[in-house]
């Protein structure tokens, strides 16, 4: 008989732990899953799912205005922020029953308390210590906010969903797709909307041309973006307002103010350095291609080992760490062509290499791009543009990285990351017949190239 309570015991039962969780208990592995805030993490409860509920609920005032172009003639119509709130509140609980019925169907004991190593081989939850066979970390990341006069002023996307009252005036702070997303969705809810960036431009990472693709969209739409700006005091007013001291000597006012400056893995308190787990600067679990710590009974992945911070990594990564612990399937986790989206407003889609990091792959490159008014917006007065945009190596004919800005650009470029992960060249995008009248006809439609790049040659926006 087994001297240990558990062959695997998860700590965290965010998207990736309790994927792992379900692998292994149904190939009769005995798991427990520790967790102390709520069931799915934070891509269910204070990430993907509520997000993308409010970017539909901020679209629609922008919907209603555009579908008078189309016969539809109507007053304003008030937004009511409670029932938005509310109505997510209760879709969230229906989640978090799911996902414990999920774990509970399959055999895994769920145990509620904050989960602590102890050992090697030990976890403890509360005052009971459990004897595990392994550990799995998948306790996810956590906002940051920085140090500063005033910090603990400003919310963070974990209390963002939930306020008492609809802010007339939102300063986000930060210029990662967390901050962008949010100035869409306030912008789109009717709050006066301000989004600082310490740096020249936001989303650091992305495509240059699409960056400022997206940022010159936002303007037009009226969300007011200040570049090379930060905060150095957030102040309280007698009034409840809250004032801004930036760096360049101006102030700001706001009801609320949102720090969207980055995410740290969540292993804070877990006792993971004090049995021998390396972390890195950041905090992070340091893996091998095994998710293996450095102690060999400890694993770890998603968010916490700080790699690509996507939901559908932590659920492929876990599925891929079973695999090798309990299955046949020896395989590895690919991070080359991952598909990702931003729900800015417009959307923004993405898969493969930027043109930046094209030009410095290959010896030549040829970029090719087409910026239009959507057919929709001829009769919906709206001056909102799309950006699509394909990077081929000419002498594969492979196609590198397809890019887009615009409605349903997540929706489409999934469909395009099936075609470059089956190794798709130019050739097979030009022979491929269009939908008509779509936008995404134009992903196949493209025939010269915008700009190509020589040997040498860097990439110029």
């Amino acid at each position: 008989m087994s001297s240990f309570d558990y062959d695997l015991m998860v700590i965290g039962a965010g998207s990736g732990g309790v994927r792992a969780a379900r692998m292994a208990a149904a190939k009769g592995v005995r798991v427990a899953v520790v967790e102390d805030r709520y069931m799915g993490g934070t891509c269910v409860n204070v990430g993907c799912v509520p997000k993308k509920l409010y970017v539909y609920a901020s679209e629609y005032a922008e919907h209603f205005q555009q579908a008078r172009g189309f016969g539809w003639q109507s007053a304003p119509v008030p937004f009511d922020w409670p029932t938005l709130r509310d109505n997510k509140k209760a879709e969230i609980s229906r989640l978090n029953g799911i996902y414990q019925r999920l774990l509970e169907g399959t055999g895994v004991e769920v145990l509620d308390g904050r989960g602590r190593v102890t050992g090697p081989q030990e976890v403890a939850v509360g005052e009971r210590r459990y004897r595990c066979e392994r550990i799995l970390i998948a306790t996810g990341g956590w906002p940051v906010v920085p140090d500063f006069p005033g910090s603990e002023l400003a919310l963070t996307s974990n209390e963002i969903f939930d306020l008492e009252t609809l802010p007339e005036r939102m300063l986000i702070v930060g210029g990662g797709y967390i901050a962008v997303e949010f100035a869409g969705i306030f912008h789109g809810l009717g709050v006066s909307t301000t989004q600082l960036y310490r740096g020249e431009l936001f989303l650091r990472g992305f495509d240059e041309q699409v960056r400022r693709f997206v940022a010159d969209e936002m303007v037009k739409k009226g969300v007011d973006l200040r570049f090379n700006r930060n905060v150095n005091a957030l102040e309280k007013q007698a009034d409840g307002l809250i004032l801004a001291r930036l760096d360049d000597g101006s102030t700001q006012v706001a009801d609320a103010v949102l720090y969207a400056t980055g995410r740290a893995p969540n292993t804070r308190g877990l006792g993971l350095e004090e049995v021998g787990v390396a972390l890195d600067a950041k905090g992070a679990v340091q893996v091998n291609e095994h998710y293996q710590s450095t102690v060999p009974s400890i694993y770890a992945i998603g968010d916490v080992i700080d790699r690509l911070q996507l939901t559908p990594m932590a659920l492929a990564e876990g599925m891929v760490l079973v695999d090798h612990l309990y299955g046949e399937n020896q395989r590895r986790t690919s991070y080359e062509l991952v598909p990702t989206a931003v729900f800015s407003q417009p959307n923004i889609g993405t898969v493969g290499l930027t043109e930046e990091q094209a030009c410095e792959r290959y010896s030549k490159l040829d970029v090719y791009t087409a910026d239009f008014r959507a057919m929709k917006h001829t009769l919906s007065g709206s001056e909102e543009r799309t950006l699509m945009k394909m990077l081929v190596e000419p002498e594969s004919d492979r196609v590198v990285g397809v890019h887009m800005v615009g409605e349903h650009a997540g929706e489409i470029i999934q469909g395009i990351a099936v075609a470059l992960k089956a190794g798709a060249t130019k050739a097979v995008f030009d022979s491929t017949i269009g939908i008509h009248p779509t936008a995404a006809e134009e992903f196949v439609t493209m025939r010269t190239p915008t700009r190509s790049y020589p040997a040498g040659e860097s990439a110029q926006q």
